[in-house]
């Protein structure tokens, strides 16, 4: 199978006009990129991961975050309490262990964001959760993206 014959080129106009979306509602670049690598590495795809780290990299977000991002809720001082809340929502929204994202994981990131920016952040993390099941399903390895 081709490279090209990997993903079909209609679903990844959607999904990227999605991530696209989602990215500019939200604002922050360095924060969409924490999200959706935190999302990524619940999900184990290498493809978005290596992708991910390169463009939070070129946005200059701090290779402490990188390294840190896995153990978010016990690194102390290196995320602020807006990016907290937004990887908590991540994570929640990912994983969903408890068929819902519990209320307090919500009213948090509420506190830090106002209805659209929510919205935007929700869509984020249901577009690279989306990326990812296409990547991991279709064994699309990493090394791809070209800045």
């Amino acid at each position: 199978m081709s490279r090209t014959d990997l993903l079909d080129r209609e679903v990844g106009r959607a999904l990227s006009a999605l991530s696209a979306a989602a990215k500019r509602g939200l604002g922050d670049p360095g924060l969409a990129e924490l999200v959706v690598i935190r999302a990524s590495q619940l999900n184990h795809c290498a493809f978005c991961l290596d992708m991910h780290l390169a463009i939070a990299r070129e946005q200059g977000l701090s290779e402490r975050q990188l390294e840190l991002l896995a153990a978010w809720e016990e690194a102390e001082g290196v995320f602020d309490e807006r990016e907290r809340a937004a990887l908590a929502l991540t994570e929640a929204v990912t994983v969903l262990t408890d068929r819902h994202v519990p209320d307090e994981v919500y009213a948090d990131a509420a506190k830090h964001f106002d209805d659209r920016g929510l919205a935007h952040l929700v869509g984020l993390i249901v577009a690279i959760n989306n990326w990812n099941r296409v990547m991991v399903a279709r064994r699309i390895p990493p090394g791809g993206y070209r800045p």
